[in-house]
């Protein structure tokens, strides 16, 4: 299966606001069925002001007849509020219910396709997604539902209600509302466009400011934070100016409508054309005084269903981004699962290629990994070492080939089962902010508080957990694990791949900038780890590989060598070069010239 790229997801079927939210489609109709009869007993409660006040004009009131109309009336307001707040009560529920389905549904979602598509989208963009898209939609369900159901049902039932009781005072009420309706039109006039730009703008603004968060170390010690402030001040001003020059875009056919809408310009025409229909005989006293009660709330029902639908584009646009991610295909998973038979490794032809790039990253890459060997992956950087590495796992899927595990073809292994047979210990190590204990037990959270000290005694973790960190293995790591030095992140990341005992491990150069003390330590932790399994390192400081069983040279995304360390030297081939490169940077260091001048050296 090709892996994605986002433009290609972009031209899906887009899901509306309706299909993301109807998981919670009762609580949604329940809420909106009594808001709607909400405003039934509100404006009921209105015209019940007819009969009592023709009651009290008829010169002889029927007493009984007269507290009955009191009574139904006092029970409709009654009614109404309670309904009205139950309304919300449930919306509410709704939402979070909702809010908790979607994130649920994402983040395993995420879980589930290529890795590819998660590294171009950017991290912006899927936190606008999971977090702002997801709360756009709670906000939604919660207030909006019910809102718009009012303002569905209340406009309707009153003009209907209105020109049954009288359909000349229904027409001078309803006079204004064209005006109104045509501000409303320049107002949403390129609405689309316009919410895309801000959208656009939204996202970088995020991207910018994450990138700033967690480069703070590398932004104060190379540039003060000169350079990289500007960048997330100059995406910030963007994001603002986008939105000003939409809200000036709108803000006229908005203020018509504002106008328009209030209960004032209604009562300016109905007051004067009312009392001369009074004066005249046309209409009595009640029929006037329910109509000055009546006409400004069809006005002020129309305005929050008109600004409602621009909180329903909103939350379609949310819905959208929702289902365009949800949309995503997962990779395919094996209609009849098979287990591998062991721990040996063979890539067949493969082919690969980044949705991203244009040209394969690998071309028809062969390689045998037996079970229990070391195999070293070496070669000029981008040559596609960590790329290899990462499609046994099956990070992503390949153009063509095939890539075997334990004699089974990925394709053919349940995700779970493959990663049950594959340890990563990445360059660079990434620790949850969570406690050091629940970092290591991460790839097996079944782990028992033994075997979490086991594996990070094995790991050489467990000293410095105890004697260092003030609560143990309860202390967090902070974000990122930064409140551990990088050679205890290491340390950490390795006794979870121990804690998994898996017979496959991948290696990428784990101390390629470890300090001495740590090296060897991490070292030590490393002979742990991958005693008797299949090692895959990623090697960048080549002397540690001298004696692997095979060492594979990659260039350009192509197998240029396969054999041991001697051999390769006396090929004189691209490892040869290699060599003949990394003992000629161990020569280099700090060295005093004749003025007593301290400066950088090489020995060759």
């Amino acid at each position: 299966m090709a892996n994605p790229t986002i433009e290609e997801v972009q031209d899906k079927q887009e899901l509306t606001l309706w299909q993301i939210i109807k998981p919670v489609n009762f609580e949604i109709y329940s809420a909106m069925t009594m808001s709607a009869l909400s405003s039934v007993a509100w404006i009921v409660t209105i015209v019940m002001i007819l009969p009592i006040t023709r009651q009290l004009n008829s010169g002889n009131p029927d007493t009984t007849l007269l507290w009955r109309y009191v009574g139904i009336l006092a029970g409709l307001v009654v009614a109404g509020i309670l309904l009205r707040v139950y309304s919300f009560s449930v919306s509410h529920k709704g939402a979070f219910k909702l809010e908790e389905i979607l994130r649920t549904q994402l983040t395993e979602h995420l879980a589930k396709v290529p890795l590819g598509y998660v590294v171009s989208s950017g991290s912006g963009t899927l936190k606008k997604i999971l977090m702002d898209d997801v709360r756009g939609l709670h906000v939604f369900v919660a207030d909006s539902t019910p809102l718009l159901a009012r303002g569905w049902s209340a406009p309707p039932l009153l003009i209907i209600i209105m020109f049954i009781i009288d359909w000349r005072m229904a027409l001078i009420s309803l006079a204004i509302l064209p005006i109104g309706m045509l501000g409303m039109r320049l107002a949403f006039k390129d609405w689309e466009t316009e919410r895309k730009a801000y959208d656009e703008a939204n996202e970088h603004m995020n991207a910018t400011i994450i990138e700033y968060v967690q480069g703070m170390q590398v932004v104060r010690t190379f540039d003060d934070g000169t350079s990289s402030f500007t960048r997330y001040a100059d995406a910030l001003t963007n994001a603002t100016n986008t939105m000003r020059d939409w809200a000036n875009k709108s803000r006229y056919g908005a203020f018509i409508a504002r106008t328009l809408f209030g209960a004032l310009p209604t009562m300016a025409i109905l007051i004067p054309v009312g009392i001369w229909m009074y004066n005249t005989g046309r209409i009595d006293l009640p029929i006037l005084l329910v109509f000055l009660l009546l006409a400004p709330t069809v006005a002020e029902s129309i305005v929050p269903t008109i600004w409602l639908s621009q909180l329903i584009m909103m939350a379609s646009a949310g819905a959208n981004r929702i289902g365009k991610l949800l949309a995503v295909p997962a990779l395919e998973e094996p209609t009849h699962p098979q287990i591998p038979a062991d721990g040996s490794v063979e890539f067949k032809d493969v082919t690969f290629t980044y949705a991203t790039r244009k040209e394969p990253a690998l071309k028809d890459v062969s390689i045998k990994i037996a079970q229990g060997s070391v195999t070293a992956l070496v070669g000029p950087s981008g040559a596609g070492k960590s790329t290899i590495a990462r499609l046994i796992p099956r990070f992503w899927d390949i153009d063509s080939g095939e890539i075997l595990v334990g004699g089974v073809n990925v394709r053919d292994v349940d995700p779970d089962e493959l990663m049950k047979h594959v340890s990563f210990v990445f360059q660079n190590p990434f620790l949850l902010h969570d406690t050091i204990f629940e970092n290591i037990r991460l790839g097996r959270p079944e782990a028992t508080k033994e075997e979490v000290y086991a594996a990070a005694k094995a790991a050489q973790a467990h000293e410095f957990i105890i004697d260092e960190l003030p609560n143990g293995y309860q202390t967090k790591a902070g974000e990122r694990g930064t409140r551990l030095s990088g050679g205890q992140r290491q340390r950490i990341t390795i006794a979870r791949a121990i804690l998994q005992n898996n017979p496959i491990v991948v290696l990428d150069e784990a101390t390629a900038f470890a300090d001495p003390e740590n090296e060897a330590k991490i070292h030590a932790a490393i002979a742990h780890l991958t005693a008797g399994k299949t090692l895959i390192v990623v090697a960048h400081r080549l002397s540690t590989i001298k004696d692997a069983h095979q060492i594979v040279v990659i260039d350009k995304g192509a197998v240029a060598e396969i054999g041991k360390h001697d051999d390769l030297v006396a090929a004189g081939g691209i490892y040869a070069g290699l060599w003949s490169k990394f003992e000629e940077a161990q020569g280099w260091g700090i060295r005093k010239s004749a003025g007593e001048q301290l400066s950088v050296a090489s020995d060759q």
